[in-house]
């Protein structure tokens, strides 16, 4: 029986779908990104469902490692309920040696049946690059170590303890997390294949890397998005969340292209890190048999609509970068079909023949990867905390706001003509029937993925009578 195929996973933090050079970025540098891209098939609509937490992150990876819908996991995502098989707990179960490092955000417990291997483990949402407080590979699934931290060395009383049993400081946490999966890939023998998670924490803010990445784009140089705008034209009811507090108020042109600038250098070391990694594949002579995973965990506007986080329904906070490539895998392919990150996993599970557990409800993207004609849907529904809901076809996005326990905006883009959403159509008579049949959508969605049974769905749907 020949071997299966090995699987290497690389999930990346707050990194939008257009930061990639080969997929129309030419502001960017990502050779090895761009590699992937001609090595196999990239999803060019892949979308997140959005969040039940401004930590949208944390949702996010819960729907990715269960394959289950937004409102069918548990609470706000922290923890995957045992009864949801893991994606690493199905490699696992099937003769997988699976390893983890990075960040998980997902609880203790279920990074424990996901993994039998692992090092450098951040269960933390966001860190000091320089400074991660991480975990070692425990076998007991504990973690319960804690280590001193010293805001101010002159004041070596003052000492704070984090959740973690060591810190490399003066590491970039890109290299660390890169160290970590290059040091299990040399330890493999030959006798069973490898599930690798590789889940780097840039380029979430603070968005810090080597000064030579950051010295390769010069603020004064790069371009403002079409969709700029100083503030958000109106209360989306998250102007003031975390995300929104990273740059001053009016948002300006130089402020927005410096931090656009740090965003891409991140990305760029990062890049160079996922680089570090394939090397190592190809020194051990098994990246040919090897199934590559590229994909991001949520969007981020850094300036689009005048917004910094992803606590929104705009392409920029939905869409990441999804690539697939390796053994049996169509090379230099790329698919506008509609994907959410919930379908990697039956869509791995059919690429290497593990059979796909019964709670998993996302969809294979195998078949769309080899035949162009494959939409996989018609429609998609998105959803943040109990103050947005959209739902989109090919064409038409329609977004409704609740704010302040009440409907307070209703958009409608028409995202061929105007993919920086910028023209809401929805005043518009003349689309009144783009605006009913998205309306029937949403409400099929709604339905079918229980969200009025949810605390955000109720508030939000007792809220939301739209005319």
């Amino acid at each position: 029986m020949a071997k299966k195929p090995n699987v290497v996973f690389f999930f990346t933090d707050d990194q939008r779908f257009d930061t990639i050079r080969a997929l129309g970025n030419e502001e960017i540098v990502t050779p090895t990104m761009d590699g992937l891209v001609q090595r196999g098939t990239a999803f060019t609509h892949a979308h997140i469902a959005g969040g039940t937490s401004p930590a949208v992150c944390m949702p996010s990876r819960a729907m990715l490692h269960s394959g289950r819908t937004l409102f069918h996991i548990q609470a706000a995502g922290q923890q995957i309920p045992k009864e949801h098989t893991t994606l690493g707990q199905a490699f696992r179960e099937s003769g997988y040696r699976t390893f983890g490092t990075g960040k998980w955000h997902n609880g203790r417990e279920s990074y424990h049946r996901s993994f039998s291997h692992g090092d450098e483990i951040f269960f933390g949402g966001m860190a000091d690059h320089w400074n991660v407080p991480a975990y070692h590979f425990d076998p007991t699934g504990k973690y319960e170590a804690t280590c001193p931290i010293v805001d101010d060395p002159a004041r070596s009383n003052q000492v704070r303890h984090r959740q973690c049993d060591h810190i490399h400081a003066g590491k970039h946490s890109s290299e660390l997390i890169a160290d970590a999966a290059i040091q299990f890939i040399q330890s493999q023998s030959a006798d069973a294949p490898f599930f690798m998670y590789v889940s780097f924490l840039a380029p979430h803010d603070p968005r810090t890397m080597p000064k030579q990445y950051l010295q390769m784009y010069d603020p004064a140089k790069v371009k403002l998005p079409p969709n700029f705008m100083p503030e958000h034209p109106f209360d989306n009811g998250e102007l003031r969340v975390r995300d929104e507090m990273l740059a001053s108020f009016p948002r300006t042109p130089e402020e927005v292209r410096r931090h656009i600038a740090e965003y891409f250098a991140m990305i760029t070391h990062l890049d160079a890190q996922i680089g570090r990694v394939m090397k190592a594949l190809e020194d051990k002579g098994v990246l040919g048999d090897t199934i590559l995973v590229l994909a991001g965990d949520n969007g981020l506007a850094v300036g689009q609509h005048g917004l910094f986080g992803k606590q929104s329904c705009y392409d920029h906070s939905l869409r990441v970068p999804l690539i697939f490539a390796g053994p049996g895998i169509p090379q230099s392919t790329r698919t506008d079909a509609f994907a959410y990150l919930f379908d990697i996993f039956p869509t791995l599970c059919d690429l290497t023949g593990i059979r796909v557990p019964s709670t998993v409800e996302g969809a294979s993207l195998v078949q769309a990867m080899c035949d162009p004609s494959v939409k996989v849907r018609d429609t998609l529904y998105f959803a943040y905390t109990d103050k947005h809901r959209a739902v989109r076809d090919r064409r038409f996005k329609l977004v409704h706001y609740v704010v302040n326990g009440r409907h307070s905006m209703t958009q409608l883009f028409d995202l061929q003509q105007d993919p920086w959403e910028l023209s809401n159509l929805a005043p518009d008579r003349a689309h009144a029937d783009h605006l009913a049949h998205l309306r029937r959508e949403m409400a099929r969605f709604r339905d079918a993925w229980d969200d009025p049974k949810t605390e955000w769905g109720q508030r939000f749907w007792s809220a939301a009578h739209p005319s």
